[in-house]
């Protein structure tokens, strides 16, 4: 496969690569995704849930919601594909595909991140209380900019 983009534009199975591969990715994303979303789909369910503060519960929220965001925004790829092949499995053969399911899994990677720092915060500040749970949010927050974007984005292409 050749490094210029618009020849890969050009090439139906390339594309059609680059979305598997894609598409690869996600199988690993998505279950922790789901896996998340569920455990704070149960919360509000246990009784001491009622005892949360407004910050705990704001805390709450935010991840509940972000894990439900990311949810749909990673798993629109696959969905995508079985609307427009539902029998037949059609390849990929626009290059404009794939950049969309990317721009997608991007926004559901970010959103991702936030339900982690947003229930890395709840957990914390119920075990240690507000301010470590804020100093570890940070920590962790900072651990997926770094190993999520920073790397892919800066440091890789210095190769």
């Amino acid at each position: 496969m050749s490094d210029d983009p618009s020849a890969t534009e050009h090439d139906p199975d390339a594309v059609d690569d680059q979305f598997r591969a894609l598409m690869e990715g996600l199988r690993t994303s998505i279950p922790g995704v789901m896996v998340l979303f569920a455990f704070l789909l149960t919360l509000p369910l246990q009784s001491p849930f009622g005892d949360l503060g407004a910050v705990d519960t704001t805390a709450f929220y935010v991840a509940f919601l972000s894990a439900a965001i990311a949810a749909v925004l990673l798993i629109a790829p696959s969905v995508h594909q079985r609307i427009r092949a539902p029998f037949s499995g059609i390849k990929r053969t626009n290059l404009s595909h794939v950049m969309i399911a990317t721009h997608l899994t991007i926004a559901g990677t970010v959103a991702f991140a936030v339900a982690i720092a947003a229930s890395v915060y709840l957990v914390t500040s119920l075990v240690l209380f507000d301010g470590p749970a804020t100093l570890v949010t940070a920590l962790i927050a900072g651990v997926a900019a770094w190993s999520w974007f920073y790397l892919p984005l800066v440091s890789f292409n210095r190769e």
